[in-house]
C-alpha cells in the first residue's frame, strides 16, 4: 500500500464519521425537541410561585434569635474538633 492510498482512506474514513456524527446529532436534536412538546401537551404545567415573605411576628421573632444561637454554637462545635 502506498502512503497516497493510506492517506486516501484516512480521508475517507475521517469524512464518514464525521457525517456520521452530524447525522445522529441533527436527529438528537429533532427527536428531543418532539419528545419536549409532546411532553408539554400532555403535562399541565406547575403553578406560578411567588416568593412573598412572610409577615413576622413577636414569637416568630424569638424563634429565629433561638435558632441563630443554636446554630452558632454547632457551628463552633463542629469547628473546635468535635
Amino acid at each position: 500500500m502506498h502512503s497516497s492510498e493510506l492517506i486516501s482512506e484516512g480521508i475517507n474514513l475521517m469524512l464518514f464519521g464525521m457525517g456520521f456524527v452530524f447525522v445522529f446529532l441533527t436527529l438528537l436534536v429533532f427527536v428531543t425537541g418532539f419528545m419536549s412538546s409532546t411532553v408539554n401537551k400532555l403535562v399541565k404545567p406547575a403553578p406560578e410561585v411567588t416568593n412573598k415573605p412572610a409577615p413576622v411576628s413577636a414569637s416568630a421573632a424569638g424563634n429565629q434569635d433561638e435558632l441563630i444561637a443554636v446554630m452558632t454554637a454547632a457551628v463552633h462545635k463542629y469547628r473546635s474538633g468535635r
